[in-house]
């Protein structure tokens, strides 16, 4: 891909890392590799920093978890396709809160097998807590008639597919670099009615164009692979903490629903691509020399693609309040939480109300008060 595009210095400054780690969350635990000293957790088979094989040949399997059986549905409002467990009786659509769902058979999907997946940390009852710590936040704009407790019931637990990408940028970039030198120049102004003679400095700046080459590799970028997530919502409650990453097993969907990506690879190339491009603008703008620059444009082709297709651990709540749609989601790694929700306008008025009317209170009060001096 090739593009190009012209922005301020002002705009982009400070290079972009990767999000591949969330630095508020607490470090994973375990024992610490024999080679390095880092954590090694349980289920690992190599050492995350130094690669070092583990004792643990084969993933632990939760006891009895025994050969997983999932059906699967299909939302025909969304388009979401998720499987479950071939015990749960009834399913509505995590995504839309839709009743309007049809089993399918995973025969014809033909979807490509998932290659990582990082494990839910997060238990059921640690997501449900945090749902009513947010929502009960500033509860007082909150309508009356919202059920919490029904509300809370909905709250599922699933596996979002994501694709992850691996490329090299290679870009020729053009601008035009400034540098500041300053000179000092007299003015005169009228002070106590004379007028005296002062000093300044002024700044100039001094152009001369500049071009150069730049290439860097780019990963870490996560692009949901669901259409029921829109990627403004998987950026909210992201990063998840990618070296957890581990192969692909299918005892790690027992007891959890797993949605099926419905966004192809080719369609998510193009939304990382655009995401990195960004990145190369920003790493390039960040790097140039000089003091300020200006009209800056940033050529870019990307080559060797590789992807990954990742089950991801989210909790996901959807409900319906006069016919909107709300949605709470928690990462099901390392806690953090997004959501929108409902709020009283009749209160929030009351509020505006009362407060307009105290005002006008306040004014008649101090206007009697004048007119008794």
């Amino acid at each position: 891909m090739s593009s190009a595009e012209t922005f301020s210095h002002e705009e982009l400054v400070e290079p972009i890392v990767d999000d591949v780690v969330d630095a508020e969350v607490v470090p994973p635990s375990g024992e610490p590799c024999p080679s390095c000293g880092c954590p090694v957790d349980p289920q690992d088979k190599f050492c995350p920093a130094c690669g070092t094989p583990s004792e643990v040949v084969e993933p632990l399997k939760p006891a009895g978890s025994g050969d997983d059986q999932h059906k699967f549905f299909q939302c025909n409002s969304c388009g979401a396709k998720v499987s479950v467990s071939v015990d749960q009786r009834a399913f509505v659509c995590p995504f839309c809160d839709s009743n309007y769902v049809v089993e399918y058979s995973p025969d014809v999907a033909g979807r490509q097998r998932p290659e990582f997946v990082i494990g839910f940390g997060v238990t059921p009852e640690q997501a449900e807590e945090k749902f009513f710590a947010w929502i009960k936040d500033n509860q007082w704009f909150r309508p009356g008639d919202l059920r919490l407790a029904k509300v809370a019931e909905k709250m599922r637990g699933v596996y979002l597919p994501f694709w992850g990408f691996t490329m090299l940028a290679e870009s020729r970039w053009s601008a035009s670099i400034g540098e500041y030198w300053y000179r000092t120049e007299t003015y005169t102004t009228m002070e106590n009615g004379k007028m005296v003679t002062k000093t300044r400095t002024v700044t100039e700046t001094e152009w001369w164009p500049l071009d150069g080459e730049h290439h860097q590799y780019y990963s870490g970028y996560l692009v949901s692979a669901s259409k029921g997530l829109q990627q403004t919502d998987a950026d909210r409650i992201k990063p998840f903490n990618l070296p957890a990453l581990k192969r692909y097993e299918p005892f790690y969907l027992a007891g959890w629903s797993a949605e099926e990506y419905s966004i192809e690879r080719a369609e998510a190339i193009q939304i990382c691509r655009q995401e990195f491009y960004r990145r190369e603008q920003a790493n390039i703008a960040g790097f140039l020399p000089g003091n300020t620059h200006r009209s800056l444009a940033v050529e870019t082709r990307f080559s060797r693609e590789s992807s990954d297709l990742c089950l991801l651990p989210v909790y996901l709540l959807s409900y319906r309040y006069k016919d909107k749609l709300y949605r709470f989601l928690v990462n099901g790694q390392t806690g953090k939480i997004a959501g929108d929700k409902p709020i009283s306008w009749q209160r929030i008025g009351g509020v505006i109300g009362g407060v307009v009317g105290l005002i006008i209170l306040v004014v008649i009060l101090i206007l009697i008060l004048s007119s008794l001096k």
